[in-house]
């Protein structure tokens, strides 16, 4: 691949972050997985229902696209691979989440929370994806941890490995020379 000097994958499958972000994996991407099954299961009220009540546009697409997404990034965050890439699109879902759903609720305005209002209705509606948020820049920030599939793919193919394949597959380094 042309200009690939490792940085990409370096950044990708390194972590600084303690085994106990197995817990965070776990936790975030469970949670994720599990809404975004949610959305096709229960589409009137967790997909293009609740999309149409707060008043997004092509709500059924774009509660489809959500939800594949909260999916696929779960899934990768269940098991630490690309954890960075898939807790990026989670950190930009929980802050769309908060800002259309759950900001309204502190002056009375919310679609979707009725009759609530003010710092503790937010604060008790708004608890589970404020976790998730930091769970996510958590993961997005520190990495995956030991216990991920990153790891062992960066002690497979350390970056030395990666320039050495990328040099082989060009030509360079060949004892015949291609």
């Amino acid at each position: 691949m042309a200009g690939w000097d490792g940085r990409v994958w370096t950044t990708l499958t390194t972590s600084r972050a303690p085994g106990a972000a197995l817990w965070i994996r776990l936790f975030v991407g469970g949670i994720f997985a599990s809404e975004g099954i949610q959305k096709f299961l229960f589409p009137g009220d967790l997909g293009t229902g609740r999309f149409e009540t707060v008043g997004f546009p092509a709500p059924g697409f774009l509660a489809a696209v959500v939800g594949i997404f909260e999916i696929a990034c779960g899934v990768l965050l269940l098991l630490g691979l690309l954890t960075r890439l898939a807790a990026l699109p989670m950190v930009i879902d929980m802050v769309v989440a908060l800002v259309l759903t759950k900001l309204p609720i502190l002056w009375g305005s919310s679609a979707l929370f009725a009759g609530e209002q003010g710092w503790w209705d937010f604060a008790h509606e708004s608890r589970t994806d404020l976790a998730m948020l930091c769970g996510s820049i958590f993961l997005l920030l520190a990495g995956a941890g030991p216990y991920s599939l990153d790891a062992r793919l960066h002690q497979r193919f350390p970056v030395a490995g990666r320039q050495a394949i990328s040099a082989s597959s060009s030509g360079r380094g060949h004892p015949r020379g291609r």
